[in-house]
Formats: structure tokens, sequence, C-alpha cells
């Protein structure tokens, strides 16, 4: 059997959870932007009822605009976990101002949406961007060895510049 193989269902699960959290960040993210774009351009179906948010009514406005930006900063990896908490907050503070006053559960009062993306934004803010995020990438490339610098002109092979 080659090397790089897993040889038990506890390694290929391990083998594999960088694919796995990378593929829940880019899903969560981009659900949770989908969310802000509904509600602040009236896309995908728009707010509830159709329609947008009022340009900077409180909290609706400001909440949309948490899960546009904050949506896809998670999605591309970018500032991830700062990113990831403002997105938790937000859907704790919806869950505690909105539904809850209807209802102890989530699933008596409808907020089974703002409880999962809590816990889910929180799980991201905690565990991180994974290997495969923009962050890692642009880290990777400012911290690179910068290119051969070129003689002056004039100067020969071994000279000091």
């Amino acid at each position: 059997m080659p090397a790089n193989l897993p040889t038990s269902p506890q390694r290929a699960a391990e083998a594999a959870r960088p694919l796995v959290l990378t593929a829940f960040r880019v899903v969560v993210g981009l659900l949770f932007a989908c969310h802000g774009a509904a509600s602040l351009f009236g896309v995908l179906g728009g707010t509830k009822g159709g329609g947008t948010v009022p340009l900077g009514q409180w909290p609706g406005w400001w909440a949309a605009l948490i899960q546009l930006v904050g949506g896809a900063l998670v999605l591309l990896g970018v500032g991830t976990r700062t990113a990831a908490l403002l997105c938790s907050g937000s859907m704790a503070y919806a869950y505690f101002t909105v539904h809850q006053e209807h209802s102890l559960l989530p699933l008596q009062n409808g907020g089974e949406p703002s409880v999962m993306f809590c816990w889910a934004f929180l799980a991201i803010a905690v565990l991180g961007s994974g290997p495969y995020a923009l962050d890692r990438l642009l880290i990777r490339r400012s911290t690179a060895e910068p290119a051969a610098q070129p003689a002056p002109a004039g100067a020969h092979p071994g000279q000091a510049g």
C-alpha cells in the first residue's frame, strides 16, 4: 500500500480536515453573503416579502451589511477570525432581540438560521480559515524571498556594489 494513502477511517478523516474546513468556511460565508445581498439589493428574492431594507435602518440595514461584507470576507478567507466573530455576534444579537421574545426554543420561534449561523461562525472564528484561504496566499507571497537584485551597471560579477 502506498505510504500517502490513509490506512484507517481516523487517518482519512484527519487527512480530509483541511479540505472540509475550507469547504465549510466557503459555504457558510457564501450563504451569509447571499442573505446580505438579498436584503441590501433585493436580489435572490429580496427580504422576506421581497424588496430591500431601507438604507441606514437600525438594525436591519446594518445587519445586512455585516452579512454581505462579513460573509464575503469569510468566504475568501481574509481576516477570517475577526469577520467570523463579528458575524457570530450579529447572529446572537438577532436571535436574542428578534426571535427569543416569541419563544425560548429556536424551533418554536423561527430562529434556527440565526442559531446555526451564530455557532458556525463561532466555530470558524476558533478553528481559523484553514490552509486554503486568501490570507495564507498573501502571507506566503509577502514572506517569500525577494528576487535577486540585478547588479549595478558596469559592475563585474563578484564585485560588491
